[in-house]
């Protein structure tokens, strides 16, 4: 907490340098709204690349016999019921 009022002090005394500078202004909203995106996206999305390995993972798996198959009429409740997963 306390590094954290630090930065926050930081932060103040220099926008209170720049605050007359409406162009050094602008540079430093543009800049923040890019952090805050960054900071905002959604962490659990994956790259294509990341994707694509993934599905090539499974597809190994599924090739060794380590996947799990629904039986036929059976409705995914009960699926993951089998399986061990506490729904």
């Amino acid at each position: 907490m306390v590094q954290t009022d630090s930065l926050d002090t930081d932060i103040l005394r220099n926008l209170g340098t720049i605050a007359a500078d409406e162009r050094a202004l602008k540079r430093v909203s543009k800049y923040l709204r890019r952090v805050a995106k960054e900071v905002s996206e959604d962490s659990a999305r994956m790259t294509k690349k990341e994707f694509l390995e993934k599905i090539d993972r499974a597809e190994q798996q599924i090739a060794r016999g380590e996947g799990m198959e629904m039986l036929p009429g059976e409705d995914l409740s009960t699926f993951l019921k089998r399986n061990g997963y506490d729904i």
